[in-house]
């Protein structure tokens, strides 16, 4: 087999010497445009995931690797003078040109062909000659770009610009410091990657004309400089795109940006200076790539590393994806029958490690972004929400490495020594909830004519019991045309609200903790359709209703009803059809009422651009698509007890092009929080047909803590929110007030319950009922009394 790689980064040397080593009679040869020593940045974070997956796969990298990776255990966070310290967490690191030292070592020694300053054959010449063109040239990739139409890339553009810097002293630790200016705040990212030691000299890398690949021209043989007396660290530099240019950072040159940039964090830098490697001002831009691979009959062609994907630099990925690559595509190649099922297999192993990687680094990179609306929090709480900023670090995770800094957290928030933050009580107006746990608003679709029967007292009792400190009806239609489907519960007559009030009766009575909540609605354009186990979202076969809505546009075209526009007076009767309800559910004894603006029903009909294309004063700009939305608010407010409080949910993004955007929400929320709503429930999409939601764990918690910490205002958060963990960490971070949890609830009723006797906690935010007490253990499984073996060889 004969192998071109292009690049000469870790990712593409790093793949080369391991195709050589498995196979000594594979012809492998890698294109560098730039000179040995030439790279961009300072120093490289590994995880100890990744060096031991270095270690199995060839013990002589890994060994020579170890004598110049630095190690260190705390992350520092420095903020408005003070500066906290967390341990446990556990790096290493090195400095690049080491890395690409070592590399360079290796593959000569394996002999594969190193060509520098040259620059690569376009890849489809290079697959007329070779049987594997490996392309790792980087986030700019020329490979991606030719073929374009097969690889089909997205590239994102974020908000931030940020430089590689570096100090020639080491940290103690990873340190982060934010500083606040007059024009915004800015961010350091700092860590060590070399220490002063008697046997590490830092190579001073040579220049001058192109030396081709020879037996006695290793890197092993250049010169090396003096020993630094007191190490190396790298300090990136990030800021949104308005404060970078606001400060004049826009305007200098390297060593202008530099000397500014050191002035800027005097805890970490204590005056010392900061140094560029052909340093320039950036904005990160995420890859995605729809294929990693491609083959004709003259050869193959994969991506590798950030020619395939990038994750930003904020959680340290970049070169581990690429080392991780490099290790899947080898072993790839080893196991499978031919080439093309190696291709198949290797990005098939590495795309869901991939994807769930960007979504941490995108949940990293957005907390970065919006960095200004956590700067006032305690400074416990705000080092605890960076530090779990991507959701992969958690509460518990946290408490694991260092048990001090979370207890102390949690005594800045008030917390009782003991109670895990999800069973602390939380007040909306003269309603006080036990814990921060919500069962999420589920339809049912059990209801007769809208009267909901045993299976809604049951359903909703037993969440009740299930320790849970609020519980949530599902959508209750206003009117019979209002319904989703046949088997949607309404609130418009007086049989419907007498079976309310037994179920909230029930509740009241025989749950501990429980409040319930009624959410209001109306199915607008999506109404009229089969119960969601006959098919979702599919039209009725017969005795369909006429739907209404903002505009008439059907929600699923050429599938979907059209519904008729609403006129004024269709709004108004509506209107009052949210009153009468809202009047049935005070009289039936809710606790809290939810009006449902969101998933595309009529109220988010009238929000969303892409579903309200009225040109009367309901529509066209935001303001004006919040018309109808307020109006009906303030009629149900008006008529809801004073002191039961008022929730609206909303969809904070419709997942699709020119739909409702992240800065749309916050302002739909600042609105209804204005004319009294007393927390936001953050959900997102559903909206539209054709949305692409970006799916993963607590994925929709980023719109409520962007809402919450902008306005300051209480926010329900949704959306894949799946273990207790979760919710103490959203809970303590200051993301969220309250949680809501739908398909846990479906799995395990006694969710909070458990999640309690998970935790050890027996305090007063999770009582069991009465009868249900001697089962507040959890049960033994197994034999656990075997002896223990006496000799250990």
């Amino acid at each position: 087999m004969r192998v071109a790689v292009i690049g000469g980064g870790p990712g593409g040397l790093y793949a080369a010497l391991l195709l050589k080593r498995l196979d000594p009679a594979r012809e492998v040869t890698v294109y560098e445009r730039d000179a040995p020593g030439d790279t961009f940045g300072f120093g490289v974070v590994l995880s100890d995931e990744t060096v031991g997956g270095i270690e199995n796969a060839d013990p002589e990298v890994f060994a020579t690797l170890g004598e110049h990776m630095v190690r260190w255990d705390a992350i520092e966070v420095v903020h408005r003078g003070r500066t906290l310290s967390c341990a446990g967490h556990g790096f290493a690191a090195l400095g690049r040109r080491t890395l690409l030292s070592v590399l360079h070592a290796r593959c000569r020694r394996l002999g594969v062909t190193l060509c520098f300053r040259t620059q690569a054959p376009a890849a489809a010449e290079l697959a007329r000659t070779n049987d594997l063109v490996i392309a790792a040239d980087g986030v700019h990739s020329a490979t991606r770009t030719a073929h374009a139409d097969i690889f089909r890339p997205t590239v994102t553009t974020h908000r931030c610009r940020y430089i590689w810097l570096a100090a020639d002293f080491a940290l103690d630790a990873f340190r982060f410091e934010i500083t606040e200016t007059p024009h915004g705040v800015l961010q350091l990212h700092a860590y060590p990657y070399s220490r002063p030691s008697p046997d590490h000299h830092p190579s001073s890398w040579p220049s001058g004309p192109q030396v081709h690949p020879s037996p006695d021209h290793h890197p092993s043989s250049w010169p090396s400089g003096p020993q630094l007396p007191t190490g190396r660290s790298t300090a990136v530099v990030e800021t949104r795109e308005e404060v970078w240019r606001a400060t004049g950072l826009d305007r200098l040159d390297e060593d202008g940006a530099a000397e500014r940039c050191a002035a800027l964090f005097p805890h970490t830098l204590g005056g010392r200076t900061l140094r560029g490697n052909r340093s320039q001002w950036t904005a990160f831009r995420t890859v995605v790539n729809e294929r990693w691979w491609h083959g004709t009959d003259a050869g193959k062609i994969v991506l590798l590393g950030d020619a395939a994907h990038t994750a930003h630099f904020s959680i340290g990925s970049g070169t581990k994806l690429a080392v991780e690559d490099a290790l899947a595509l080898a072993a790839c190649l080893r196991e499978q029958p031919d080439l093309s099922s190696a291709l198949a297999a290797y990005e098939a192993e590495r795309r869901p490690v991939v994807a769930s990687t960007q979504r941490a680094a995108h949940a990293s990179l957005t907390w970065f972004e919006e960095l200004a609306g956590y700067t006032a929090q305690p400074p416990y709480r705000f080092a605890f929400n960076l530090l779990t900023r991507s959701r992969r670090v958690t509460h518990a995770n946290l408490r694991l490495r260092d048990a001090g800094f979370v207890a102390a957290t949690e005594r800045e928030a008030g917390i009782r020594p003991k109670t895990p933050p999800m069973f602390t009580p939380f007040r909306l107006r003269r309603l006080e909830l036990r814990n921060r746990v919500v069962v999420s608003p589920m339809d049912m679709y059990k209801s007769r004519r809208g009267v909901p029967g045993d299976f809604h007292l049951v359903h909703l009792g037993a969440r009740a019991l299930g320790g849970a400190g609020l519980v949530m009806t599902e959508m209750v239609c206003v009117s019979a045309r209002g319904r989703i489907t046949p088997g949607c519960a309404g609130l418009w007559d007086d049989e419907q609200e007498a079976a309310w009030r037994r179920v909230t009766d029930f509740v009241h009575r025989q749950s501990p903790t429980a409040a319930i909540g009624l959410q209001l609605g109306h199915s607008g354009r999506k109404g009229s359709t089969r119960l969601m186990w006959e098919g979702i979202d599919e039209p009725l076969p017969e005795g369909n209703w006429p739907l209404v809505a903002a505009s008439p546009l059907p929600y699923r075209p050429g599938v979907s009803q059209t519904p008729h526009e609403l006129t004024p007076r269709g709004m108004a009767a509506i209107r009052e059809e949210f009153v009468a309800a809202a009047r049935r559910g005070a009289r039936a004894g809710f606790d809290l009422l939810e009006l449902h603006c969101a998933h595309g029903y009529l109220l988010s009909g009238f929000l969303s651009p892409l579903t309200n294309r009225r040109t009367d004063a309901y529509g066209g700009s935001l303001a004006a698509r919040l018309r109808y939305p307020l109006e009906v608010f303030d009629a149900v407010r008006e008529v809801w007890p004073a002191e039961r409080p008022m929730t609206v949910r909303i969809s904070a993004t419709d997942w699709a092009p020119d739909g409702t955007t992240g800065d749309d929400a916050v302002r739909i929320a600042a609105a209804f929080a204005e004319r009294g709503a007393d927390a936001i429930d953050v959900s997102t999409g559903q909206v539209v047909a054709h949305e692409r939601p970006d799916f993963g764990r607590s994925y929709q918690t980023p719109y409520a803590d962007r809402i919450r910490n902008v306005l300051g205002v209480p926010v329900v958060a949704v959306g894949a929110v799946s273990s207790w963990d979760d919710v103490n960490s959203l809970v303590l971070a200051g993301r969220a007030d309250l949680c809501a949890l739908a398909r846990p609830h479906l799995y395990d009723p006694h969710w909070t319950l458990h999640a309690a006797a998970e935790q050890g906690y027996e305090g007063q935010g999770a009582p069991w009922p009465e009868p249900y007490q001697a089962g507040s253990r959890r049960p033994p499984t197994g034999r656990t009394d075997a002896p223990k073996p006496r000799l250990a060889l």
